[in-house]
């Protein structure tokens, strides 16, 4: 599997830090011309020295995946450099607030998560299927969560997002079946990230508790995990999404 993305251009949203960043690593360490987004400017230029450090083929664009200007100008960049785009994983994602009644939760808020978890992937998707096309192929994969499956409570625009992230990979998915593009989504319970740092020890111990396996992921786990579903072996699933729970999920 040294080489198993050989040539493949992939992009990965959220890719600076965290489980993009993890993902990233993996498919570069395994041949793939990785390009970044993020929003944080300066964690994007830390991550792309460490990677051309070990070698890896990487680029970076600052971009806020809500915007639709700057999604579709950095994937033009990325076929008018490269010709192509063969992978999108977008890992780029905000929990907003926790421990929080719908009754407290602010309407800013709730657009915040919107805009960054629902509305940007709808971006994403949108711009790099119309890449993908050109080719007849590609592989893409957004970071649900098992919230969007079961709903945590007192995360009120988390769940939700993550919940029509998933109908959107369903949908999308159907679209594109009869074609050589796949659309699948990742749904982890709680992974051990830089991401929940912030969460209330309280949501973090119940998200945890309800875990039959009793601990955290790993960013390690979920990229072994992507890197296959991305893969030109995963060519019979789309529109599902994988399961990454540590027991938890029950569907």
């Amino acid at each position: 599997m040294v080489n198993r993305f050989a040539n493949q251009i992939a992009l990965v949203a959220g890719g600076a830090e965290g489980i993009g960043k993890g993902i990233a690593q993996r498919i570069a360490s395994e041949g793939a011309t990785v390009v970044l987004f993020d929003i944080n400017e300066s964690l994007l230029e830390r991550t792309i020295a460490e990677f051309s450090g070990q070698g890896y083929f990487v680029a970076g664009h600052v971009v806020n995946i809500a915007q639709e200007d700057a999604v579709k100008n950095a994937v033009q960049a990325i076929e008018d450099r490269y010709g192509r785009l063969d992978i999108m994983v977008n890992s780029a994602g905000i929990v907003g607030p926790t421990s929080t009644k719908i009754t407290e939760y602010s309407v800013e808020d709730f657009d915040k998560v919107y805009a960054i978890n629902l509305r940007g992937a709808f971006l994403m998707t949108k711009y790099a299927i119309a890449v993908m096309e050109k080719n007849n192929y590609g592989r893409i994969l957004h970071m649900a969560s098992i919230a969007g499956k079961e709903g945590n409570p007192f995360m009120a625009g988390y769940s939700a997002m993550k919940a029509g992230l998933i109908g959107l990979v369903k949908g999308i998915g159907k679209e594109y079946a009869e074609t050589g593009i796949t659309v699948n989504g990742l749904a982890p319970a709680v992974i051990k990230t830089a991401m929940n740092a912030n969460t209330a020890p309280e949501q973090l111990a119940y998200m945890t508790a309800k875990i039959p396996m009793k601990r955290l992921g790993t960013v390690e786990e979920v990229a072994a995990m992507a890197a296959w579903i991305v893969s030109k072996e995963s060519s019979f699933t789309t529109g599902f999404i994988f399961d990454l729970s540590g027991g938890r999920a029950t569907y």
